[in-house]
């Protein structure tokens, strides 16, 4: 497995260039970026983006693990405003994000012809392998995709700690958060033009700010196992490689 060790190599520019630091990645995307502009359902061409993008990486060599979130069909946090327990709400975001997982793998298998793995926290036989910790490292080590749905198979917990949990479990020794922004700012971009980017932080410096880039528990659980998380944007060809190279912009937390 290879180190953990950063940012050790700038270019004159000063971009980091870090391809190659890392064997096995994970990334965390949002339900809503499977649903294109409108950001709810499955956009056709949204999903293939992403599966491309996926690819790409896969193709350089890296061992990639996906945890999907399933805020485009359906968002536990929505509980209240419906009338529903928590819990129940919970477990129906669970199985929308095995719905996104599916949606995913068939891409990649149709379009990629790639080898990818879905395995759900929740038992689902006839859709998908359940979660088993060893035999999702083998898959990773036979260089097949593996994307990681349910989320944690707990209610009350976000697909950000599944992320984080599932990062760990694997031994992975990148966690990649894709945002619809080129990283973290001290305010909203979208709504504060003059707001500042971050190039790195620590992981106590994103709680005790309250930078909403992941909530405070799956921060914490890298940070115990001293993880790095790469907040980046996903929105064109090559934004992945670009962010594993340390082109353009992006957020580490370390």
């Amino acid at each position: 497995m290879c180190g953990v060790t950063k940012f050790k190599r700038r270019d004159a520019k000063g971009d980091r260039d870090i391809m190659g630091d890392y064997k096995r990645i994970i990334i965390k995307l949002s339900g809503e970026m499977l649903g294109g502009g409108k950001g709810t359902g499955v956009d056709g061409d949204a999903i293939e983006m992403i599966a491309e993008e996926i690819f790409d990486v896969h193709t350089q060599g890296y061992e990639v693990a996906i945890v999907i979130g399933g805020g485009n069909i359906f968002r536990g946090s929505n509980a209240e405003r419906l009338g529903m327990d928590r819990a129940s709400a919970d477990y129906m975001g669970m199985l929308a994000t095995i719905i996104n997982g599916l949606a995913l793998q068939t891409v990649l298998e149709n379009k990629f012809n790639a080898h990818c793995r879905v395995m759900t926290s929740l038992n689902i036989f006839q859709v998908a392998e359940p979660y088993i910790r060893r035999k999702a490292i083998k898959n990773l080590e036979k260089k097949r995709i593996v994307i990681f749905a349910g989320g944690t198979g707990n209610p009350l917990f976000t697909t950000d700690t599944a992320a984080a949990l599932r990062a760990r479990e694997i031994n992975a020794d990148l966690l990649l958060k894709a945002t619809k922004v080129d990283g973290i700012y001290d305010s909203d971009p979208i709504k504060n033009p003059n707001a500042k980017q971050y190039a790195e932080l620590k992981y106590l410096d994103v709680i005790s700010q309250r930078l909403q880039v992941m909530d405070a528990t799956s921060i914490t659980m890298c940070m115990e196992a001293s993880l790095p998380i790469m907040v980046f944007k996903l929105d064109d060809k090559g934004c992945i490689i670009r962010a594993l190279r340390g082109e353009g912009k992006s957020t580490i937390v370390r």
